[in-house]
């Protein structure tokens, strides 16, 4: 029995593999691209403190690796579900009223 659903569950079990190792490659990219990112701000600083470039080129250059970052951490991030709304709580000696079924008529004897 086992084998038979084995058998018919395996092409399923393939798609999910082939899924989980796509996540996984685009996991591992955006980490490279986030090192990458704060390579090339090293780089940039060490530009700005041995003369090879200006302030200003610096802001702006700057200004775009900070937003690309921004942005990659961003979508790291879970999205956190809205918090639930707290319970009600009881006043001490008071217990919530339960509301009861209506009371059913007796019936008229004749």
């Amino acid at each position: 029995m086992f084998l038979v659903d084995d058998l018919l569950l395996s092409p399923i079990k393939g798609v999910f593999w082939v899924f989980r190792e796509i996540h996984d490659a685009a996991q591992q990219e955006l980490a490279g691209e986030s090192e990458a990112i704060t390579a090339a701000l090293s780089e940039l600083y060490m530009k700005l403190e041995t003369g090879q470039i200006t302030e200003a080129e610096f802001d702006a250059r700057e200004k775009v690796l900070l937003d690309r970052l921004d942005r990659l951490q961003e979508a790291e991030t879970p999205i956190t579900a809205p918090e639930e709304k707290p319970a009600k709580r009881l006043v001490k000696g008071k217990r919530p009223r339960k509301k009861s079924p209506p009371r059913a008529q007796p019936l008229a004897i004749l």
